[in-house]
């Protein structure tokens, strides 16, 4: 290649980059601007004692909200819920959700309503779920007891409250973990099974030689963006409960958000969030690189 025709190409390579920057750049703004940008913005307030209220003078106080941190029992009561809370409802929400798309992919009569109505509780707002369910578990009118023949106060109750919420955080986060399931069931392909049921293999060791591995990456993608949603779940179970009793229901970021705008420690509640950001990144990097090395 000659030397003017290699100036020619690389002309064309730094136009063509420009281009794509050019083309990148009204969805790279909003990113930076409503997602980088308050990130930093509070990893650096973690390292104040910013607090609420006028002519307040924030100043550096570096690792004195940490240090506090660890030694709040609240906040670790606080991790041990969420912990509970984000394994259980992950757990429950892949298993029904792997049963109802291994349903929704037979031939069944009206599939189609049944995919759409599947679908509802994805569709509703949380607001909306919360105070439904807040009704479905009301003492005296609730199907509930109603069904059971109980007066269990579900959501006062300290043995309860939190199984209760778990089945509200299986139930309107199952659509989503439904769906990719069932897309990547519809992904398999069939000559997998043929050959399976031809070599005499029955039903359960055709889902589990054939059907569970070549599900293994969607259940991976899936299980973990769930893991980060339930961890970090605050709307739901604030209309639900807002952490009651007695914080038997108080996730990590329930917590955070009474420290910053209950009692206008915004920065103690800044350094909530950096380790509640740190644990979560630290459990899922440990999930997948498990799952990796028994993929490879």
């Amino acid at each position: 290649m000659t030397a003017v025709a290699t100036g020619r190409h690389r002309r064309g390579m730094s136009r063509q980059t420009r281009e794509l920057w050019v083309l990148l750049l009204p969805a790279l703004v909003p990113v930076l601007v409503f997602s980088v940008g308050p990130l930093l913005y509070g990893i650096g307030l973690a390292f104040t004692d910013a607090q609420g209220g006028r002519n307040r003078v924030t100043g550096f106080s570096g690792l004195d909200n940490f240090a506090r941190l660890f030694t709040d029992s609240m906040f670790w009561q606080s991790m041990q819920v969420g912990l509970i809370w984000a394994v259980s409802v992950t757990v429950l929400q892949f298993l029904a959700g792997l049963g109802l798309a291994l349903l929704l992919n037979e031939r069944l009569a009206l599939r189609g309503v049944a995919r759409v109505l599947a679908l509802v509780p994805w569709a509703m707002p949380p607001v909306v779920i919360g105070l439904m369910w807040r009704l479905v578990y009301h003492p005296d009118a609730g199907i509930v007891n109603s069904t059971l023949g109980t007066d269990i106060n579900w959501l006062a109750d300290f043995s309860w409250a939190l199984p209760a919420v778990v089945l509200m955080g299986v139930w309107s986060g199952m659509p989503q973990t439904t769906v990719v399931l069932l897309a990547g069931l519809q992904n398999v392909p069939k000559e997998l099974y043929e050959a399976g049921a031809i070599d005499g293999a029955g039903t359960w060791n055709r889902f589990r030689d054939i059907t569970l591995p070549q599900l293994r990456p969607v259940i991976v993608a899936i299980t973990s963006l769930n893991f980060v949603w339930n961890f970090n779940q605050f709307s739901l179970v604030y209309v639900l409960t807002q952490g009651g009793p007695g914080g038997r229901t108080r996730l990590p970021m329930l917590f955070a958000y009474e420290e910053a705008f209950q009692y206008g420690f915004f920065g103690y509640a800044a350094s909530l969030g950096v380790t509640i950001m740190i644990v979560v990144l630290g459990l899922l990097g440990v999930y997948l690189w498990r799952q990796l090395r028994e993929a490879s």
